[in-house]
């Protein structure tokens, strides 16, 4: 028994090389007809125009839960105010989040400020040259690491987020749950193996581009414009629509909220949120937990040492966050005049300096249309 269970584990450990051998060979395939159809169909987009270190890793930051279209004026107007690691690491937090408004994921842009204050004190200024101090950056993982080294300095490293992930998966027919930190590990060493020496950039680049226009996430793959297919598993055994694999998600939690439009006819009043959780630092309308009625709305406003004067019921909305779902009702509320009472934790802002100074996260979009017109109208 003992000499069939080594006999076993050796043909199984034999058939897993094997398996490897022929997915190595199956990847080395695909380098030369991918970057040949790169450069004939890569899309124009600013970052790549210029692809100095600190403008791919913007953009790079920028496109995490973002699309691409909406990214490119955050993107340019970034770089023109921030244009280079020092100016990032000295900007101020407001200037910061208003710079980012609209993008929404706020932890992202402040990261961005840690590492770019760690680059002044360790790197003089610059990013480094070198995917492990990368990797050791505040919000940078090996995906970012990975295309800034790649794209950047053409070290030869992988750079895959779930665009990379799914195309590989399809082409190797690979089953495992990407979600799986062993799977996305999985296939980031196959890669390793095929970087191409002084086209890596290029390489992940093409792989990042096949999945965002030909092997894309949402609709049927578009196989007979990919360059590829001839060398694709799932695209010959009929299983595209099957990959990847991915475990269902966790249900997003509802949240009920009533937000307020405080208003004296010029002024909104607007206060800041805590430093930590959710939309940390930024500004925001004021708001209560659960559905207030008009009366409970009229007397929260009371409590605020306001005087409420008119109120008016204002459309219901909902904002989506990764694992949170707020069902918003709103109040538009007219109080005697706000000059008065500027105590703290409000700030009263006209809408013209909210659209210059203030960072009003997108969350509140539906109720923010309503500081630019007076109550009643």
């Amino acid at each position: 028994h003992a000499m069939h269970d080594v006999h076993l584990a050796a043909r199984m450990t034999e058939a897993f090389l094997n398996e490897k051998r022929k997915r190595k060979c199956m990847l080395e395939q695909i380098v030369e007809p991918l970057l040949g159809w790169f450069g004939e169909h890569a899309r124009i987009l600013p970052w790549r125009e210029q692809p100095q270190p600190y403008r791919v890793w913007v953009s790079e930051i920028m496109l995490q839960q973002t699309r691409v279209e909406a990214v490119k004026p955050f993107f340019e107007r970034f770089t023109q105010a921030l244009p280079d690691v020092r100016s990032l690491a000295e900007c101020p937090e407001d200037k910061l989040l208003k710079l980012w408004e609209g993008l929404g994921y706020y932890n992202r842009v402040r990261n961005m400020q840690k590492a770019a204050q760690n680059m002044v004190e360790f790197y003089d200024g610059e990013m480094p040259a070198d995917y492990e101090k990368l990797l050791g950056l505040p919000g940078i993982g090996p995906y970012t690491a990975g295309a800034v080294a790649s794209i950047a300095f053409e070290i030869p490293v992988p750079a895959v987020d779930g665009n990379v992930l799914r195309v590989i998966t399809r082409i190797t027919q690979n089953d495992g749950d990407i979600l799986k930190q062993s799977v996305k590990r999985q296939v980031e060493e196959e890669l390793l193996a095929v970087m191409p020496k002084g086209r890596s950039g290029a390489f992940n680049q093409a792989l990042m581009e096949l999945g965002a226009v030909v092997c894309v996430p949402n609709g049927p793959a578009r196989c007979m414009e990919c360059p590829v297919a001839a060398l694709c598993k799932a695209y010959h055994h009929g299983t595209v629509d099957e990959l990847p694999v991915k475990a269902p998600k966790k249900k997003r939690t509802i949240e009920n909220k009533t937000v307020l439009v405080i208003q004296d006819g010029e002024c909104t009043a607007i206060r800041k949120r805590p430093q930590e959780g959710l939309l940390a630092g930024l500004y925001e309308l004021p708001n209560v937990e659960g559905h207030l009625s008009m009366d409970e709305a009229l007397q929260k406003v009371k409590e605020m040492n306001l005087e409420p004067l008119h109120i008016e019921v204002l459309p219901e909305a909902k904002h989506i966050f990764s694992h949170i779902e707020w069902r918003m009702i709103g109040y538009r509320i007219h109080v005697s005049s706000l000059e008065e009472r500027k105590e703290a934790p409000f700030i009263f802002i006209e809408k013209k300096q909210s659209e210059k100074q203030y960072a009003i996260p997108s969350a509140f979009r539906a109720y923010i249309k309503y500081m630019k017109e007076k109550p009643g109208k």
